[in-house]
């Protein structure tokens, strides 16, 4: 596992909060709050891969 991983996170938490902020602003609570979910879901889907790997290698390591 690299930094990458945690790059891409950040990098997408810092577009998501400043879009979020932008669309507060200016009056489009619901497109704030649907882009949010959104950004909540493509870090979830990013994660999961690599939960997988991680879950696959402790199998290896323990013998399960």
């Amino acid at each position: 596992m690299d930094i990458s991983l945690i790059l891409k996170v950040a990098g997408i938490g810092m577009l998501v909060s400043v879009s979020c902020q932008i669309l507060s602003k200016s009056g489009k609570d619901e497109q704030a709050l649907l882009l949010t979910l959104t950004g909540m879901v493509v870090v979830l889907l990013m994660l999961v891969g690599q939960l997988g790997d991680l879950i696959s290698t402790l199998r290896a390591v323990f013998g399960l």
